[in-house]
């Protein structure tokens, strides 16, 4: 476009030059070797710029024959190369379509029309072939000379660590990774193994600074960067707890500023200023945090911050959290364990089944089910609460790639993978029921709890004295005559049912295998059984 431009301005000059020409007519008179020559200016002008563009054409001509030889060269080379590189192309889609035969062939060719040290793809191309067919020895060696060439380091350390992956030769793909991550800290494969393999390691202080590397070469998003820096510091807070409650309260009250979402750095960093006796800065931490979020393990540090409180301090300090976040299932929760701790069974009870009708999971009827042992020691009552705990959907954990830990962890046991685990459900629960009648509510619990019932009054003396009884009329009803008409007791009952008068005896009925009375000092017969003057009902 530009030249085209250039062109249309020089034609409109010449054209206005030769009309400023016509419009002053004159002669131009040249007295060469004696002789007079004139003629008009236009007719000269004409010449002159009629001889300059036969000159231009002329050395032209002698240029292009010239240079001849060099062009027919440059013409075949350049086709070759073209020849060379459709064969690359042509072999690089082969070899990602899985064609081992056509990207073997296609990488020969393309050696033969290109040179290989002008173009490193050559050696790419063989090294995926020889992956495909199986040649794994050959393509390492490809590999490793690529990654001996400053042009193709990057790629030859790729296919090195990838190599040593398959293997599960995971410490030389650590190093490859490390090799490829202190030479180009803005690839991702190379960061993000070498991060994994130095958290793995407990090298805080290497894997923080390697993600300020990635950070300053915009590998990664700040946002992402500064999560990750949480997750590091918080990890390297939770080994300093125990033997530097200082430092980890630094890292991580830093962790927090990055990212002030994050339970667990609120959590250690609480642990720490209760261990240097800053209570006060620990539970505004810790109050926070549960504002943002209340988390379970939030609250019981928030509750047990001191070891020495009483139960009632605890159920304040619950109280308190519940003020925070009223109408909430975790700090019902809360609540209803610090009062079951301080045995105060009717605000326990109702707490729980407050969060139960809220969000009726695994934790509400547990602690239902504990907190009808402590109260009435009914085995049937508790027995239910149990069964409404296994029927309905479980709590939130800590989960990483199918993985379910009780506490929160920097790294991934299963991969490896940094920052994998989230708070959450372990597994996914279908919305709705599955089938008519499998929903749960608190209200159809309450509904169908059984009656308490009357505790027993015998002492231990007593009972075992029943017991024995109980054995010997047992051994007397096996050893009693079948003409004799024995009237069965029932399985469940205490008393036993008047015989019918009749005038024959009555055949014996069969003992059954399943359901009849067992040989168990547990159930009695009543008919040979003493009159005590307190009888006891035993199930």
């Amino acid at each position: 476009m530009v030249r085209l431009v250039i062109f249309a301005i020089i034609v409109l000059l010449l054209g206005y030059g030769f009309s400023w020409l016509a419009d002053r007519p004159g002669d131009l008179s040249l007295v060469w070797s004696g002789q007079l020559y004139q003629t008009k200016l236009i007719v000269a002008a004409s010449a002159l710029i009629a001889l300059i563009a036969a000159v231009m054409v002329a050395w032209w001509l002698v240029r292009v024959i010239w240079t001849s030889p060099h062009s027919v060269a440059r013409y075949f080379r350049a086709r070759k190369r073209d020849r060379g590189y459709q064969a690359l192309s042509t072999g690089l889609i082969a070899a990602g379509a899985g064609n081992a035969l056509m990207a073997r062939k296609m990488a020969a060719r393309s050696r033969g029309l290109i040179r290989a040290d002008q173009e490193p793809l050559i050696a790419l191309l063989e090294a995926q072939a020889a992956l495909i067919e199986g040649r794994h020895d050959e393509a390492r060696a490809k590999f490793e000379a690529m990654a001996n060439d400053p042009e193709t380091r990057e790629l030859g350390l790729r296919g090195l660590y990838l190599e040593a992956k398959r293997l599960g030769a995971n410490e030389a793909a650590r190093q490859y990774a490390e090799k490829a991550a202190e030479n180009a800290p803005y690839l991702p494969w190379a960061a993000q193994a070498t991060l994994e393999s130095r958290s793995q390691a407990g090298r805080w202080d290497d894997a923080i600074r390697l993600l300020e590397q990635q950070k300053a070469a915009r590998v990664i998003e700040k946002a992402e960067a500064d999560r990750l820096r949480a997750v590091l510091l918080t990890a390297r807070a939770t080994e300093k707890l125990e033997n530097d409650p200082s430092g980890a309260r630094d890292d991580a009250t830093h962790a927090l500023k990055l990212s002030d979402d994050f339970e667990p750095a609120a959590i250690v960093a609480a642990k720490a200023l209760f261990r240097e006796d800053k209570l006060r800065k620990a539970a505004s931490i810790l109050e926070q945090a549960w504002k943002a979020n209340p988390h379970p393990e939030i609250g019981a540090t928030y509750v047990r911050a001191r070891s020495g409180d009483s139960t009632a301090d605890r159920l304040k300090r619950a109280e308190k959290l519940e003020a925070l976040r009223p109408n909430n299932v975790e700090s019902l929760l809360v609540v209803a364990q610090a009062a079951l701790d301080i045995r105060d069974f009717g605000k326990a009870r109702a707490k729980a089944e407050a969060a139960a009708r809220i969000e009726p999971r695994e934790a509400a009827f547990l602690l239902l089910a504990d907190i009808e042992e402590a109260e009435t020691g009914d085995q049937g009552r508790v027995r239910h609460w149990l069964a409404q705990a296994l029927k309905a959907p479980r709590d939130p954990a800590w989960v990483a790639d199918g993985y379910v830990s009780d506490k929160w962890l920097p790294l991934s046991p299963v991969t490896g993978r940094l920052d994998a685990f989230f708070w959450k459900a372990p597994f996914g629960h279908v919305e709705g029921p599955v089938e008519e009648g499998t929903a749960i509510s608190i209200e159809g619990a309450l509904k169908t709890l059984p009656p308490v019932r009357e505790a027993r009054q015998e002492s231990p003396v007593n009972d075992h004295r029943i017991i024995e009884l109980e054995r010997a009329a047992t051994i007397a009803e096996a050893a009693r005559p079948a003409t004799t008409p024995v009237t069965p007791a029932p399985a469940k009952s205490a008393a036993a049912k008047p015989a019918k008068d009749s005038t024959e005896p009555a055949a014996p009925e069969p003992r059954p295998f399943f359901g009849g009375a067992p040989d168990d000092p547990g159930v009695r017969n009543p008919s040979l059984e003493p009159e005590p003057k307190t009888r006891l009902r035993l199930f």
